[in-house]
């Protein structure tokens, strides 16, 4: 999939289903949905979700976890929903090389490092070559997946239900309380 997919939280069921990124997602589990849902008949155990490490990355993760928890919800509660970590830097002092997932884990390389460094910001996926990408993302022997639990999709759902709908107070006030938190902002 590319982008963002189709806000199921503010579509009308035909929309949804009409959508071509959700046509495929539907087609590719092979339990259905809706009355034909069968979990017996999903193909993958393992369900990735793989997204850039900035904001858009995590709006697209947010919408895919709504879709989730809307249409396939025994797919999280069994458990085959993960999502990857890609790194947001690369670190490079001479040979040496270091993946930062955070601003913390970068200060933490740079203070090891010293001066000298050659740091890149991953800005998306699409920026890694192939190598960078196995060796960071994909790589079963270290990448790191968080598996998503119905507790953590049912959150996802209610922020998400907060910010994306039509209520402007609310999501007024949760920008204002949760503002402070924000270290790396991305403005185009």
């Amino acid at each position: 999939m590319r982008g963002k997919i189709l806000n199921v939280e503010k579509a009308r069921l035909h929309q949804i289903f009409d959508n071509n990124e959700i046509r495929s997602m539907i087609t590719a589990f092979g339990c259905g949905i809706d009355d034909e849902f069968d979990i017996t008949k999903l193909r993958y155990h393992k369900i990735v979700i793989m997204t850039d490490a900035d904001v858009d990355g995590a709006h697209i993760r947010i919408l895919l976890l709504t879709f989730f928890y809307r249409f396939f919800k025994e797919v999280l509660e069994g458990g085959y929903v993960y999502i990857a970590q890609p790194p947001l830097y690369r670190a490079q002092k001479g040979n040496v090389i270091k993946y930062a997932y955070s601003d913390d884990e970068l200060d933490k390389i740079k203070a090891e490092f010293g001066e000298k460094i050659n740091i890149q910001r991953y800005k998306g996926l699409g920026e890694m070559d192939p190598d960078q990408l196995w060796e960071t993302t994909m790589d079963p022997e270290v990448r790191i997946l968080k598996q998503v639990n119905v507790d953590n999709a049912m959150e996802a759902d209610k922020i998400f239900s907060m910010l994306m709908g039509d209520e402007v107070e609310p999501r007024k006030q949760y920008i204002i309380e949760n503002a402070h938190f924000v270290k790396n902002l991305d403005i185009v």
